[in-house]
């Protein structure tokens, strides 16, 4: 009796598991929300597409210590010859996926998959100085812009010449945390460096020439100049809330925290953002695919969804205001007019592709913020 009632409730358990269905593994780096919206948002939407099929995202942490741990596993795997890896995609940070490629620890998949000919911004082509074009697809980009209070500053300056200018008429009126407390400040010194120093082409491709920094001294020494008619804020959140109080008028924020706040009541609804040529960097999340995937062709079913117009409007645009990973005119039929021009009417789609820039690579990275704080912080 026993026997056959075990029997009865096995085979109901597989009943319920059709032979077929396989479980795709996802691990991401970044906060809570990356996980939370995988397996709350996109897995239904995949499972519903192909039955029988689940997804289980697991996080890794913030930051770049989070995308480390990915690339720490991949490794460890690599080192154990396994023929299977037991990760079928990961969501990774841009420093992070330039190791990967390094490593070879990836898939080349961006050509087989329906969006990646939808892809148009030069980060995912290289990341921090390496090629990564067809090993990665962008979950979204992060951009900083300037925020500024049209009703004080009616004509903002389009380039960061223009803005030079203006900071000299209006002193204490424009605002940035320096190189510390958020990284909206950081970006804004690296925009400054793109904009006044060398060559900008090779601070974001390399390759590294030690000689490169030079020339950032007369162009630091500007700053220093700059720095001494601005306000000083205390990061990122720091440089919104003195926007919303009218303590200063113009800011680098990031985009996305700037229409969060909008949207909770935070700003005020009439703050615009600009972006100065020759531009700013922002960051990408990129979905990758390790090299030995245990089930790659699902892997890429699933971020051919997850970079779907469909997708990218409802799930990065409207959840969490972030600027889609695909370009942005491919995600413009499926959004309504308010969301569009929400996001878009401030600065373009073609603004964005032409003045949306990466960090430097790292060696330049490290070098600016290092002779910021010789030359222009003291």
């Amino acid at each position: 009796m026993n026997r056959l009632f075990f029997g009865a409730a096995l085979a109901a358990v597989l009943g319920a598991t059709p032979a077929w269905a396989t479980e795709l593994t996802v691990i991401t780096a970044g906060d809570q929300n990356m996980v939370d919206y995988i397996n709350n948002y996109l897995a239904p939407i995949f499972e519903k597409q192909n039955p029988g099929d689940t997804v289980k995202a697991v996080g890794t942490g913030p930051g770049d210590a989070g995308s480390q741990k990915i690339i720490e596993r991949l490794e460890a795997q690599k080192q154990a010859n396994k023929d299977k890896w037991d990760v079928d995609v990961a969501v990774v940070h841009e420093k992070a996926a330039g190791d990967l490629v390094k490593d070879d620890l990836l898939k080349k998949y961006r050509a087989d998959i329906k969006t990646g000919s939808m892809v148009t911004r030069s980060n995912a082509d290289m990341a921090l100085g390496t090629d990564v074009k067809g090993y990665v697809m962008p979950m979204f980009n992060s951009q900083t812009a300037i925020a500024y209070n049209p009703a004080l500053v009616p004509n903002p300056p389009k380039t960061y010449a223009d803005l030079a200018k203006w900071v000299e008429k209006n002193p204490k009126q424009f605002g940035y945390n320096g190189i510390k407390g958020g990284m909206s400040g950081v970006a804004f010194v690296v925009g400054w460096v793109y904009a006044n120093a060398g060559d900008a082409k090779t601070l974001e491709q390399g390759p590294y020439k030690p000689d490169e920094k030079a020339d950032w001294s007369k162009a630091l020494g500007e700053l220093k100049t700059f720095n001494q008619n601005v306000t000083f804020t205390p990061g990122n959140a720091g440089t919104l809330d003195m926007l919303a109080r009218g303590e200063i008028a113009m800011g680098p924020v990031w985009v996305d925290m700037f229409y969060s706040w909008q949207a909770s009541g935070q700003l005020p609804p009439d703050l615009k953002l600009i972006l100065p040529s020759p531009g700013m960097p922002g960051q990408p999340m990129h979905y990758v695919i390790p090299a030995k995937a245990e089930h790659p062709k699902l892997a890429e079913k699933f971020i051919a969804l997850a970079t779907s117009p469909d997708v990218q409007a409802n799930g990065i645009v409207k959840k969490f205001n972030w600027y889609p990973g695909i370009d942005a005119d491919h995600v413009k039929p499926k959004l309504d007019e308010a969301t569009w021009n929400k996001l878009f009417t401030d600065i373009s789609p073609k603004e964005l592709a032409d003045y949306g820039k990466p960090f430097p690579i790292k060696p330049y990275f490290d070098g600016i913020l290092e002779a910021y704080e010789k030359q222009v912080a003291n």
